[in-house]
C-alpha cells in the first residue's frame, strides 16, 4: 500500500527511551520537584505554562555553573524587551571545554585533498584555542570587538570561533563561496577589527582561489587592523594584503585558555538573515541564550549524548554550522565535512558515515531527495551500525523520501525533520526521542516554545494551515540587530503583524496527534538548499549590469518538490535577452551572490509591479504564481503601475511554472 501522511514508520524501543537525555530530565523533575507527566505533550504543556520553572530546570539539569545566581530567570514577559538570567555570568567556550575527554576526539575533519580524515583531540583543540585567544588579546581585541571569518568548514574555523568566545569578542562568519559583494553587505555593517580568511577552498573536485575576494574585503573594510591568513592551496598571500599574520604564527605560542565569564546576554555571534529590501539583518545572539537553547535542543530533543559522533553538512555562513559546533557542548565528537557531499562520487558521504561510525547525521532535505531520485540504496552495502539519528533540514521532506529512508537507508533509524531558523539559533518544532516517527510530519513542538498556528485574525487554529507564531519569549531570540539603535527594524521583522507575538514567516499546520507540517515561507526570503538569502542581495548584483533596468525574484516552494525560482528582468532599451545574456546573469549571481541561488528561469517583463510607496511587490507575485487568484493578491489602487501585473499573469498561465503538488 502507498505511504499515507501520518503513517507510523518507527517507534523507539523501551531501552532507547529510558536511556535518552529527555528521560533523564524527566526523572530529575520527578526527584527534585515531584513532577510527573503522562506523556511528552503533558511535559511540553508544563514547560510552556511554567516557562521560568522550565528554563531554571534546564540550567540545573545541565549544571551550567558560572558566577552569580540563576534568579530571576527573566524580567518581564512582554516581547520584545525581556531579559534572561540577568544575574548569571557564563562563557560559551568554557561550557564547551567542561565536556573535554582524553578518550575521544573533539573534531574529525575530512576535506577533498585526498588525505585521511584528521582527528583533533580535546587537548589539542584547547591548546590552539588558548594560543589564538592570547594572540587576539595581544592584537588589542577586547570584549565587544568583532572578529570576522571567511573560512570553509575546517578545524581552524572552530578554533577561531571558540577563541573569540573565550575573550568576549563577537564572532561573525561568511562562507568562502559567497561573493565579496555579499560578504561586504554583511561585514561592513559590523566593522570587524580582525579578519581571519583562507586563500581558497576545495569543492566538487575543484580548487577555488579566493585571494582576489579577500583583497576586495581588505580594501573596503578599513576597520580591519589585522588579517590572519589560513593557507589552503595557493602560492601564498598577495603583496597587497596588509597587516598580515599567518595562522601558524597566530597559534604557535601555547597559552592557557582563560575564558572570561560574561553576562548571560553578552553578544556571542552575529548572524545574518535577509529581508526583501535593504542590507541583510545582522542578528546578535548572546552567550547564555546560545548555550541553553543548543543544549536543550541537541540533548533533550535530538538526544545527542557524550561520545556520539555528530555530522551535519553545513556551510560556515549558515546557522546550522553554529549548531554543529554546539554539539561539543554535549560532549559529542563533531565531524567536519569540508567539500561537496557528492565528491569524488555520490557514495562518498555514505561511506564516510559508515566508516567513521557517525551517530547523528544531518543534511538538507534536498540531499536525501536527490539520493532517492538517483536510485541510491546506501543501506544495502553498509551496516550503519552506529547511526541512530538522521536529521533532515532546510525544507519539507516528501513522503516518498520518508519511505526511502526506512527502505533503502536503515530501518532502525530515528528520522527527524526540525524547523526553526537563524533567528532563534535552532528550532521551534522538532523531535523527541520518546515519540514515534510519522510519515511527512515533524514529531512535535519543542519544550519551552509556545508555538502556534495563527489565522489572519490572530486566532490559534488546529489542523489548519496558519502563520507560525511564538507567544512567549525564548532565551535564544536575538538580543538586537546591529545598527538598529531604536529597535524599529527588529520589531518590524517579527512583531508588526501580531503586536507582542513573534511571527516567524512560515506556514505551519499542527496535526491532531501533536505533530506538525511546514508548508514553506509566508514571506519572500529565499531559502535555497538550506542557505537563506534576501532578494535584495540578488537585486544588488543583477541590477548593477548595464543591460538590466529592474528585476524581481521569487522562490516558489512546493511541499514535496524542489523549489522553483524565476527571475524577472526589465531590459535596457535595445537589449535582447539571448542565451549569452542569460548566462552572464547566472554567472554574475553565482560569483557575486551565491552559486546556490541561480534562477531556474529568466523572464523579460515590461515593468516590475510596485506599491504606491515604490516597493517591489514580491509577495503578491509569489502568491499568484503559487496559484492564488490575481484579483485577491493585489489591489490596483495600491499599485503605482497596475498594468505591470498583466505580464506576470501571462507567465503564470504560460505553462513554464511548475504546479504545486497536491
Amino acid at each position: 500500500m502507498p505511504l499515507e501522511q501520518g503513517d507510523i514508520l518507527w517507534t523507539p524501543g523501551k531501552k532507547r527511551r529510558e536511556a535518552s537525555q529527555l528521560a533523564r530530565f524527566e526523572r530529575m523533575l520527578a526527584d527534585t520537584r515531584g513532577l510527573h507527566f503522562a506523556d511528552y505533550e503533558a511535559l511540553r504543556q508544563w514547560s510552556v505554562d511554567s516557562l521560568e520553572d522550565f528554563w531554571r530546570a534546564i540550567v540545573e539539569f545541565f549544571d551550567l555553573g558560572g558566577d552569580g545566581s540563576p534568579e530571576p530567570v527573566l524580567t518581564g514577559d512582554q516581547m520584545p524587551g525581556v531579559h534572561w538570567f540577568p544575574n548569571l555570568r557564563i562563557n560559551f567556550a568554557e561550557q564547551i571545554f567542561r565536556q573535554s575527554s582524553d578518550d575521544r576526539p573533539a573534531l574529525i575533519h575530512r576535506d577533498e585533498s585526498g588525505a585521511p580524515p584528521r582527528e583533533i583531540g580535546w587537548r589539542e583543540l584547547e591548546r590552539d584555542v588558548g594560543a589564538l585567544a592570547a594572540t587576539l588579546r595581544r592584537l588589542g581585541v577586547e570584549q565587544g570587538d568583532r572578529v570576522a571569518a571567511y573560512l570553509p568548514n575546517r578545524p581552524e574555523t572552530v578554533v577561531a570561533f571558540l577563541a573569540c568566545a573565550s575573550i568576549g569578542a563577537i564572532w561573525s562568519s561568511c562562507a568562502p563561496e559567497m561573493g565579496h559583494h555579499v560578504v561586504l553587505d554583511r561585514l561592513s555593517q559590523i566593522e570587524p577589527k580582525v579578519l581571519i580568511a583562507a586563500d581558497g577552498y576545495r569543492h566538487g573536485g575543484k580548487q577555488h582561489d579566493r585571494r582576489a575576494a579577500v583583497s576586495e574585503l581588505l580594501a573596503k573594510l578599513p576597520s580591519v587592523k589585522t588579517l590572519i591568513h589560513v593557507p589552503a592551496f595557493s602560492d601564498g598571500p598577495p603583496s597587497e594584503w596588509r597587516d598580515l599574520l599567518s595562522w601558524a604564527d597566530a597559534t604557535k605560542d601555547a597559552a592557557p585558555l582563560e575564558p572570561v565569564r560574561l553576562g548571560f546576554e553578552h553578544p556571542l555571534w552575529i548572524v545574518y538573515s535577509s529581508g526583501t529590501t535593504g542590507l541583510p539583518k545582522a542578528m546578535v545572539h548572546g552567550h547564555g541564550g546560545a548555550v541553553v537553547k543548543l543544549l536543550k535542543t541537541l540533548a533533550l530533543q535530538a538526544d545527542l549524548q557524550p561520545g556520539d559522533r555528530d555530522l551535519i553538512i553545513a556551510s560556515t555562513g549558515w546557522i546550522v554550522w553554529n549548531v554543529l559546533v554546539g554539539g561539543l557542548l554535549c560532549g559529542a565528537t563533531v565531524m567536519l565535512w569540508d567539500g561537496h557531499p557528492g565528491w569524488p562520487d555520490r557514495e562518498a558521504l555514505w561511506d564516510f558515515i559508515d566508516d567513521q561510525q557517525v551517530s547523528m547525521f544531518g543534511c538538507g532535505a534536498a540531499y536525501l531527495t536527490g539520493a532517492m531520485k538517483d536510485g541510491l540504496r546506501p543501506g544495502t552495502t553498509r551496516k550503519f551500525a552506529a547511526l541512530k539519528t538522521l536529521i533532515s533540514a532546510g525544507s519539507p521532506l516528501p513522503l516518498d523520501a520518508f519511505a526511502w529512508v526506512y527502505r533503502d537507508l536503515k530501518a532502525d533509524v530515528w528520522l527527524t525533520a526540525p524547523s526553526g531558523g537563524t533567528d532563534i539559533i535552532t528550532s521551534f518544532v522538532s523531535s523527541a526521542p520518546t515519540l514515534p516517527v510519522r510519515a511527512g510530519e515533524i514529531q512535535c513542538a519543542e519544550l519551552g516554545v509556545a508555538v502556534f498556528a495563527f489565522d489572519e485574525q490572530g486566532r490559534p487554529v488546529e489542523d489548519e494551515v496558519g502563520e507560525l507564531v511564538v507567544t512567549k519569549p525564548l532565551p535564544s531570540m536575538p538580543l538586537f540587530f546591529w545598527n538598529d539603535p531604536d529597535g524599529s527594524r527588529y520589531r518590524e521583522s517579527y512583531f508588526d503583524v501580531y503586536p507582542g507575538i513573534w511571527r516567524h514567516g512560515d506556514w505551519i499546520r499542527f496535526t491532531p496527534h501533536g505533530g506538525c507540517i511546514i508548508y514553506g515561507r509566508s514571506d519572500t526570503t529565499i531559502n535555497r538548499f538550506g542557505i537563506r538569502m534576501g532578494t535584495a542581495e540578488i537585486y544588488r548584483v543583477v541590477e548593477e549590469m548595464d543591460e538590466i533596468r529592474d528585476s524581481l525574484v521569487v522562490d516558489l516552494e512546493y511541499l514535496g518538490r524542489p523549489s522553483f525560482m524565476p527571475l524577472f528582468v526589465v531590459l535596457a532599451d535595445g537589449v535582447v535577452l539571448d542565451d549569452a545574456l542569460k548566462q552572464r546573469i547566472i554567472d554574475r549571481i553565482r560569483r557575486f551572490a551565491s552559486p546556490r541561488h541561480a534562477p531556474d528561469d529568466i523572464v523579460v517583463v515590461p515593468a516590475i509591479p510596485r506599491t504606491l510607496t515604490g516597493k517591489k511587490m514580491e509577495l503578491p507575485v509569489r502568491k499568484m504564481l503559487l496559484g492564488a487568484d490575481p484579483a485577491s493578491v493585489a489591489s490596483p489602487d495600491a499599485m503605482a503601475n497596475p498594468e505591470s501585473f498583466a505580464a506576470f499573469i501571462d507567465y503564470a498561465r504560460s505553462g513554464r511554472v511548475p504546479q504545486m503538488a497536491a
